[in-house]
């Protein structure tokens, strides 16, 4: 079973391209869980017509089972495997970690939570799961967020990232996280993908970075509506249009991600360096509107 996280700056898309990969590789045949690492517990939606679902701490805490351990939860048959995992598009497997109450607790106990659960109660034996994707909120890398690459769960860590500055901003502080914690058994990383937003389309700067890193683009993904008008469906464009060019993309980014065994320990670039990213993006902007 390959597990694979993806991180990212917040709304820069991780989402919808974990759900179009994970649509993808259950298209292809495979076994694919999804596990939505924000608390918002949207993660999942575009796999079930935009349904959400509730999440795991939000079932042991109506189940009054927050302050049971989870060891006496599971050896009790207090929680049952289709109370925390739903079916979504083609057969995947649909998880959401949730968090605590407005005002109270770390949002990363969720996930936390969540993976202990699941390896507790043997979920990903009994399911036969070829690949799990974590979606982990924004480009937090500290305390729960951390887990999938912090323990080494995740085999490789994917960043996405457009040509923002602020993107590749959140990109790079995530890689030295990620540095870090591969000195201790963490998790490698994978590649960056290129998620094209809005007017701006900078690849050879992102590019730039991700050859300073160590690591190359696993994939480009342009602007396309059809994302867009499968969302407001509650579908991934896989489902939506699935003879599309953009959807073609999906499925060789998804290919090439699950056949990739590969992973470096990132070099992430100095803060004078990646200011001077940011300042070959400002003249881009300029030339734009001149």
């Amino acid at each position: 079973m390959k597990q694979i996280a993806f991180y990212g700056k917040g709304g820069i898309g991780k989402s919808t391209t974990v759900c179009n990969i994970a649509a993808a590789l259950a298209d292809e045949g495979k076994k694919v869980m999804v596990i939505g690492c924000d608390p918002k517990h949207d993660c999942t939606s575009n796999l079930r017509g935009g349904e959400e679902i509730p999440t795991i701490l939000d079932t042991l805490r109506e189940k009054g089972m927050e302050k049971l351990s989870l060891e006496d939860a599971i050896e009790g048959k207090k929680i049952e495997m289709d109370e925390i995992i739903h079916k979504g598009y083609n057969g995947i497997y649909c998880i959401e970690a949730g968090g605590p109450k407005p005002g109270y607790g770390c949002a990363g106990r969720g996930v936390i939570v969540a993976i202990d659960l699941l390896k507790k109660m043997d979920i990903y034996e009994e399911l036969g799961v070829d690949i799990v994707l974590y979606d982990v909120l924004g480009d937090v890398v500290c305390g729960g967020f951390a887990m999938p690459l912090r323990m080494g769960l995740a085999k490789q860590i994917y960043v996405v990232t457009s040509s923002d500055y602020m993107a590749m901003y959140a990109a790079n502080n995530i890689c030295r996280g990620m540095k870090e914690f591969a000195k201790k058994g963490g998790s490698r990383l994978g590649g960056l993908i290129y998620n094209v937003r809005g007017s701006l389309d900078a690849y050879d700067l992102v590019e730039e970075m991700a050859n300073k890193i160590g690591t190359e683009i696993t994939g480009k993904i342009p602007n396309s509506m059809l994302i867009a008008e499968g969302e407001i469906e509650g579908k991934t464009v896989i489902e939506y249009a699935p003879d599309s060019e953009i959807s073609s993309i999906y499925r060789e980014l998804a290919r090439k991600i699950y056949e990739n065994d590969m992973g470096a320990i990132p070099n992430p670039l100095e803060n004078e360096e990646i200011m001077q990213i940011g300042q070959a993006v400002k003249e881009r902007i300029k030339k734009m509107k001149n």
